[in-house]
């Protein structure tokens, strides 16, 4: 019986605050499936970032934690690429310096010329192999975010964790990006656990959705597959039968029900 590559078990994180313990998430469980795209929404403040941080590595668990390859996490691997909101990209060295930077710490025997290779690789891949040379300063926002995806990607990592990575950006940037996004993973076939609050972001590239009720104690309240079938273009998703269908279910849930848990 194959492994599960990833899995989230009674996962509950505790904060001390002057005011006393405040319990953020509790008792959190779900598994990733093997090249699944996973989408966990929820409103503002229901923990569904300090759920990711937590398989990033970046926070412990208080109770309860993330297994992956049958190893409990503990810190942050380079089987694991993270894109947060902001691109958080070194405003000194070039998009490609950033990129090949990340190279060089996943492959330390890469040469130089190596890890300029394969940074022009995953910045093509993400569609701006133009900004090579440029520094973060002289981009758009939305072409920082398609640094720090390629950046992500660069380690090769088996799962991508992606924390609101469009929320910063305008409407038709953040259409396009997802575009990008889900062109990537249609050919690389990674596990994704992507934190999104829009709903139908998360319907256009997700498998299934991970509905988070409020905080504090916010848990799990529901587990969505998504029906629209593979290779996706938006308009196909926006025609199908059972999109509106979907989208009710979740308007539903986080109007009616995530409060009520």
């Amino acid at each position: 019986m194959q492994r599960t590559p990833l899995e989230v078990t009674g996962l509950t994180k505790i904060f001390s605050t002057a005011s006393g313990p405040y319990v953020a998430v509790k008792d959190v469980s779900f598994a990733a499936r093997e090249s699944e795209f996973l989408c966990v929404l929820g409103h503002s403040g229901c923990g569904k970032s300090t759920v990711l941080s937590i398989i990033v590595g970046l926070q412990k668990a208080t109770f309860g934690g993330v297994v992956i390859g049958g190893k409990e996490v503990d810190e942050p691997g380079t089987d694991r690429g993270v894109v947060f909101q902001s691109p958080c990209l070194l405003p000194w060295l070039t998009a490609g310096e950033n990129v090949a930077l990340a190279v060089g710490r996943r492959f330390p025997a890469y040469n130089a010329r190596k890890r300029r290779e394969s940074a022009a690789k995953y910045l093509d891949l993400v569609g701006v192999p133009h900004v090579f040379h440029q520094r973060p300063g002289e981009l758009s926002l939305g072409t920082q975010q398609c640094v720090s995806l390629a950046r992500a990607l660069s380690i090769e990592p088996r799962f991508l964790l992606l924390d609101e990575p469009f929320s910063m950006l305008d409407s038709l940037t953040r259409l396009d990006l997802q575009d990008t996004l889900l062109d990537v993973w249609e050919r690389a076939k990674r596990v994704v656990v992507m934190v999104t609050h829009d709903i139908d972001e998360a319907l256009y590239l997700a498998d299934r959705l991970v509905l988070m009720t409020d905080g504090p104690e916010a848990r799990v309240g529901a587990i969505l597959d998504v029906p629209f079938p593979r290779p996706r273009r938006r308009a196909d998703v926006l025609e199908h039968a059972e999109y509106y269908n979907c989208r009710r279910q979740v308007i539903d849930f986080l109007e009616n029900h995530a409060k009520q848990f």
